[in-house]
């Protein structure tokens, strides 16, 4: 009898437990959803609601939430919420969970979620999460293992206030049989004022956090006309790790690629750059670059490091062939050859065009083994180092190949407020090939050239800077030739200069060639032009107006021997930079005020010229022609040429 109340006992127990744990199936939809919402608003830092929950039971046990919504950040400004999701789809494996192996699903599936990611111009987003973080000491709970991820229609509006940026995109999983679903998107909207269009196949969203498997990634964007390509894989994606991606850049010009970047990218050419892209240590690193920029050829590594004010950019970059026209977005010029209609004026006069150099950091290191068009441009090699902080832009030292000797530019341009910059530029000439300057003349020499030469100033462009300039100039030579036919036209010695037409004598063996001059308010204004070869001695004045481009320069040659045709009249090059003209100078132009009035500006002439310190000023053919231009002697010889005119 007590055996068979026990069992009655039991049996009502037991459907009693079944008739609980049913009651709390059937309930679940009504006491679940608040427990939920409650655990993710205080995992998310943001408030999150549930509209409706249905449970299926079976194996695996199926959640269908409906009208998830995520909301913003409680200080940020009243709008739509972050995200939208119509429905939810999670498949639970409860066994699992009761075996105590976590959470785990099979399948979770978003319906139509619409995501909502704004930044303000004063920095807030709605998109940066702060996550609750685990007690002191204890281990971070581990997350949901999940099986399959679907999106289904998926879209978002993306609008970033301090990038100029309104992007709406569309974003779907695709599956092809046995495979993960993959990710497919399209981007479409504007970016730094320019129209921005992105397409996007990549591996499936599990696969982000699964450093054993490589993440496929292929990526189309093209910026207004600027195109970019990606492909490959990331071993650790959440961390940019591990990649083994190619990129491939390619434009109109380099400068549009600033506002993707956030690096400050001088005006270029077109362009074409490709090259390995990789994360690591915290830097982003663009190697084993390869392309054109314009008519250049262009190698080497990028390192950028985002920094807490701007970025750091370490660059090393080489060209085996370069066209000097390609790099003067670089100091500020109109870069590249683009047909220009003909103008009066030499100098150049675009205005300056400097990217925002405060943007970042830069250090950077070029080189290039040859200079093309060296018919055009008597150097042959190139050298720059650049190290821009705080807006600022040095070169130091910038250097150019000129046959066996070299050409040092200290160079410093500094943007100013009102528009344009200042510039210093500090020049050193060591042992410069004369045959290869002389080669874009009609003339031919030899020998190596010494000096220096200083400009600072203010303007706009290249032809204001010069217009305003001040500094100075000083040259010597010891040793080396001449073309015959250029010394004899300058002193009009007609009969030698129509034999060194002909090929005979072809060369004028020089002595010493000093001249230093003083730039004062854009006007360079000759102090000593002294030339002296085995038959002359020449002597020169002049004034060349930089802000007007013209030019008044004398020069008279006297023999030091007996000649044929020698006509002792100096000679007088005027006119405007472009079109000069040479002319005799019977009446003594020098007493009427364009070189005399320029010359009584300055210190007495060649009382003020600097030593030379470049291994020619001591040697001996110079030494007396460098004290005759501080008026200390006569050189020798000097007085009277044998059978030639008064000195």
């Amino acid at each position: 009898m007590a055996g068979r109340r026990a069992l009655q006992w039991g049996l009502w127990g037991g459907a009693g437990l079944l008739a609980l744990l049913a009651l709390a199936l059937l309930s679940l939809p009504l006491w679940l959803p608040p427990i939920l919402e409650r655990q993710a608003a205080a995992a998310l830092g943001r408030e999150v609601t549930i509209g409706g929950l249905r449970l299926r039971p079976g194996s695996p046990l199926v959640l269908t939430a409906r009208d998830v919504t995520i909301a913003n950040p409680p200080d940020f400004p009243a709008g739509e919420p972050f995200a939208r999701i119509p429905r939810l789809i999670v498949h639970l494996d409860a066994l699992a969970w009761l075996r105590g192996e976590g959470l785990v699903l099979p399948l979770v599936e978003l319906d139509r979620p619409a995501l909502r990611a704004i930044a303000t111009e004063d920095g807030r987003s709605n998109y940066a999460f702060r996550l609750t973080p685990a007690g002191e000491g204890a281990a971070p709970a581990p997350g949901p293992r999940i099986g399959v991820l679907r999106i289904r229609e998926g879209g978002a509006r993306v609008t970033l206030a301090p990038l100029d940026a309104d992007v709406a995109l569309a974003l779907a999983t695709v599956e092809e049989p046995g495979q993960e679903p993959m990710i497919r998107a399209e981007a479409e909207g504007s970016y730094a004022g320019q129209p921005i269009l992105a397409r996007l196949h990549a591996g499936g969203l599990l696969g982000l956090r699964d450093p054993a498997n490589p993440w496929p990634v292929e990526l189309h964007l093209a910026n207004g006309p600027t195109r970019a390509t990606v492909r490959g894989t990331l071993q650790d994606p959440l961390n940019l790790r591990g990649a083994e991606v190619a990129l491939l850049l390619e434009g109109p010009d380099m400068a549009l690629l600033a506002p993707l970047t956030g690096v400050p990218v001088p005006a270029t050419p077109p362009c074409r750059l490709a090259g390995d892209l990789d994360y690591a240590e915290g830097r982003f690193r663009f190697t084993n670059i390869a392309g054109r920029v314009g008519n250049s050829e262009l190698e080497g590594a990028i390192t950028v490091a985002p920094g807490a004010q701007r970025p750091e950019v370490r660059a090393e970059l080489r060209s085996r062939s370069v066209d000097l026209a390609d790099l003067a977005g670089f100091i500020g010029g109109e870069p590249g050859r683009q047909a220009r209609p003909a103008r009066e004026r030499v100098l150049p006069d675009a205005p300056f065009n400097l990217p925002k150099l405060e943007m970042a950091d830069v250090f950077l290191l070029y080189r290039a083994e040859r200079i093309q068009r060296p018919d055009a441009v008597p150097l042959d090699d190139l050298e720059a180092r650049l190290e821009l902080v705080g807006g600022d832009l040095p070169l130091h030292p910038l250097r150019f190949g000129v046959g066996r000797g070299r050409i040092l530019v200290e160079l410093a341009l500094a943007p100013r407020p009102e528009g344009g910059v200042r510039a210093t530029a500090e020049l050193q000439f060591r042992q410069v090939d004369l045959a290869r300057l002389m080669q874009v003349t009609v003339f031919e020499g030899a020998g190596g050239l010494a000096g220096a030469a200083r400009i600072e100033g203010e303007g706009t462009s290249f032809a204001d800077l010069l217009a305003r300039g001040r500094g100075g100039l000083t040259l010597i030579m010891a040793g080396g030739n001449l073309s015959a036919l250029l010394v004899d036209l300058s002193g009009l010695r007609l009969a030698n200069a129509l034999l060194s037409a002909l090929g005979l004598p072809e060369r004028a063996a020089v002595e010493c060639f000093v001249t230093d001059a003083v730039l004062r308010d854009g006007r360079l204004i000759s102090r000593a032009l002294l030339l002296e070869t085995e038959r002359t001695i020449t002597e020169g004045q002049g004034v060349v107006d930089l802000g007007r481009e013209r030019l008044e320069i004398r020069l008279r040659t006297d023999s030091k021997h007996l000649t044929v045709g020698a006509v002792p009249t100096p000679i007088v090059i005027s006119g405007t930079l472009r079109a000069p003209r040479v002319a005799p100078d019977p009446s003594e132009l020098i007493a009427r005020g364009g070189i005399a009035g320029a010359l009584a500006a300055i210190a007495p002439p060649l009382a003020a010229l600097p030593l030379i310190q470049f291994g020619v000023g001591d040697d001996p053919r110079c030494e007396s022609m460098v004290r005759r231009a501080r008026g200390e002697q006569r050189p020798e010889g000097g007085g009277r040429g044998e059978g030639g005119g008064r000195r």
